[in-house]
């Protein structure tokens, strides 16, 4: 009891909260989207279907700054009714007075937080359900893990060279114990932005790099979850385009028994457009991704799967904080080189209120 005592003077001294606890500065945010989803499956003995379609969220930010300038803030989520998202707790995150950052626990990968968005869609038309086989990733910051154990520090703003932002993080070993399955046992990231205008053009160029190492009581995986992303956005008036690369290798750990797998080669081109004119914004993106996947066995990836996404979307400022959404998606999916037929397009049609 006395050890655990001490460590929470010394958290507690460390961070420069006075003994008698007061409030931290609140803030919330968060929003409602509702809608009509429709999906038209490839797949011959799929319906057609129409499906409302809700996802809300409700998070607290929580800040304070200490009597040398340091600011102290971290976040937390009451709701998250996304699909496939959690609550998104946040560990601590210190600003110092120099303009660089530090985030402690939970703190991600620094070669996700340098990722250039690339536009696509609008709204959510996500109805269609690849088969299970197919593990391409579709996402440039796909090989950026951590093990929540954590830390990220970022750079001020012109960082060594007028626009240029850069960061580093590593997480450590959990001390979960690997069993039966594959887990995470370290990784590191770096990350680099870098804008400059030239003309009456704004550029963005982003890029990042990271690796990891696992741990598994019988057959390591084979490669490591790694690689890099670059990419690009230039703004000019009304108009934007962007444009990334990402190329690495992915492990998702799990039992051998039930779906344990290592994406290889994985290599994904994002491609968008958009035009914003007066309260209406015009969207337009190309994915293209493939990859080799396998168990830890090494009894798949002979050949490479495919994912190739189209999408565009409208979306309409109706009034401060309302936004109405037209969106359409398509999908084509090979798996092991073979075109198959789980892909198809989907379109949304709703409205998202933000506060």
């Amino acid at each position: 009891m006395k050890k655990e005592l001490l460590m929470a003077s010394a958290l507690v001294s460390t961070m420069g909260i006075a003994s008698v606890a007061e409030a931290v500065t609140a803030s919330t945010s968060g929003h409602h989207d509702t809608g009509l989803q429709g999906t038209n499956p490839d797949l011959s003995t799929s319906d057609d279907t129409i499906a409302v379609s809700n996802n809300s969220s409700f998070s607290v930010s929580l800040s304070e700054t200490t009597d040398g300038g340091v600011g102290i803030s971290t976040s937390f989520m009451l709701a998250n009714e996304g699909v496939n998202t959690g609550l998104g707790t946040a560990g601590f995150s210190l600003a110092f007075t120099d303009g660089s950052k530090l985030d402690v626990i939970n703190a991600g990968n620094a070669a996700n937080s340098h990722d250039v968005s690339v536009p696509g869609g609008a709204g959510k038309p996500d109805g269609i359900t690849l088969t299970s086989t197919n593990t391409t990733q579709t996402g440039l910051d796909f090989f950026g893990v951590d093990t929540g154990i954590s830390f990220e520090w970022h750079s001020a703003a012109d960082f060594m060279a007028d626009g240029l932002k850069i960061g580093a993080s590593y997480s450590v070993d959990n001390g979960a114990a690997a069993g039966g399955s594959t887990k995470l046992d370290s990784s590191w990231g770096l990350g680099a932005t870098y804008v400059t205008d030239a003309g009456d053009t704004a550029v963005t160029i982003g890029a990042g790099v990271a690796d990891s190492t696992y741990k598994d009581s019988g057959t390591n995986p084979t490669n490591n979850s790694g690689g890099f992303h670059i990419g690009f956005s230039a703004v000019t008036g009304d108009l934007t385009v962007a444009a990334g690369y990402a190329d690495g290798d992915k492990v998702n750990p799990g039992s051998s028994t039930n779906g344990e797998h290592e994406v290889a080669d994985n290599t994904v081109t994002k491609v968008g457009v958009k035009y914003v004119t007066g309260d209406i914004t015009l969207s337009a993106g190309l994915t293209s991704a493939d990859g080799k996947d396998s168990d830890t066995m090494g009894t798949k990836g002979t050949t490479a799967d495919s994912i190739d996404i189209t999408e565009a979307g409208v979306s309409y400022a109706v009034a401060s904080g309302v936004t109405a959404n037209l969106g359409w998606k398509s999908t084509d999916s090979n798996d092991e080189g073979a075109s198959e037929t789980s892909g198809g397009t989907s379109w949304y049609i709703g409205a998202s209120m933000s506060f």
